[in-house]
């Protein structure tokens, strides 16, 4: 008996906003390129004249074409309504229409969120989209923070939302049980603004694990495997984090430029410092997933290097061929 081969399918690539981001698209294509090196498909998205000249010679990554692109100062949901040609809403068109597995943009946040939802739709249950992020924990764990700045105001009832979402993407992870922190000021349920004193109560009533209010130091440490806040706070926290990474290198740089004998340590210990880097710099992780949306879609860096653009997109990609993003609405609605 014959045995029939079936064809294999090609992989969708990863539709790239080639316009969106403060140094775009002269960082967007060099990340797109180091991606499509590591095998990685993509498919560039922007105005073609821009785009064409900065593909080196031999290098050949399909480009969709589009005129408008959305700036990092527009008003989110106009610039969307009134530039229905930019490279923004071209990424989330293709995923929509199935010809891109994700979309990857380092864009304006509001109109990334606005775009997804308006051209995406959202989860049974979900009222906004959040950007959820994994952040190293020094007990060697993973924490998922969201929102990481998708929703700068929330409603508690949000927040709660918030907390589903998160613990869902955990379990997807590989979390079975995940423990929710709602990112207050102090352990104590009096502690947190208006805000997050009603909202603690709202996700203590959901059926998760859920360890209360807890402070950044503490989550970080291992209190708990998701951290919930509104979008504002998670921004800054994450943009703490951030430059307290970027400090604590630039001072040991210093202090080993000022002893001539501690040169040598620091030659012996240089891939111990590499490793710090890769597990803190920001580039290293490339964006956050907009959780909640039914379609995937990565936001990165406003400010991203072409390394944080490839990391991007290869979470992107790596997110897509996991079939996470169907593992967390499963999740979803059996919780």
């Amino acid at each position: 008996m014959a045995v029939r081969n079936e064809p294999v399918r090609p992989m969708l690539p990863v539709a790239l906003d080639a316009m969106g981001g403060d140094d775009a698209p002269r960082v967007t294509v060099a990340g797109a390129i180091a991606a499509a090196k590591d095998g990685i498909p993509v498919v560039l998205v922007g105005d073609e004249k821009l785009l064409r000249p900065l593909l080196p010679r031999g290098v050949s990554i399909p480009i969709a074409h589009a005129p408008d692109a959305v700036g990092m100062g527009d008003a989110a949901a106009a610039a969307v309504r009134k530039k229905p040609n930019s490279s923004l809403a071209r990424v989330i068109e293709l995923v929509a229409k199935g010809e891109a597995s994700s979309a990857v943009s380092c864009g304006n946040t509001g109109a990334v969120l606005v775009a997804t939802v308006l051209g995406l739709g959202v989860f049974e249950g979900v009222d906004r989209p959040a950007i959820a992020t994994v952040l190293p924990r020094s007990d060697g764990g993973k924490l998922v923070l969201l929102d990481a700045g998708a929703n700068v105001d929330c409603r508690p009832e949000q927040l709660a939302c918030f907390a589903l979402l998160g613990a869902a993407y955990a379990q997807a992870l590989g979390m079975p049980t995940p423990r929710i922190g709602l990112l207050a000021n102090g352990e104590e349920s009096t502690k947190g603004n208006m805000q997050v004193r009603a909202a603690l109560p709202l996700i203590q009533t959901l059926p998760l694990t859920v360890v209360g209010n807890i402070e950044p130091h503490a989550a970080l440490a291992g209190g708990c495997d998701v951290l919930v806040c509104d979008g504002f706070v998670g921004n800054v926290l994450i943009k703490g984090v951030e430059a307290a990474a970027e400090t604590v290198v630039h001072l040991l740089k210093e202090e080993i430029g000022r002893n001539p004998s501690a040169m040598l340590g620091a030659w012996l210990t240089s891939r111990t410092f590499g490793r710090f880097r890769s597990r803190v710099a920001w580039e290293a992780q490339g964006g956050g997933l907009l959780l909640g949306a039914k379609g995937l879609v990565v936001v990165g860096h406003g400010r991203a290097s072409a390394e944080a653009v490839h990391a991007a997109l290869r979470m992107a990609h790596q997110t897509s061929s996991q079939g996470l993003l169907a593992a967390v609405q499963q999740r979803l609605a059996v919780g």
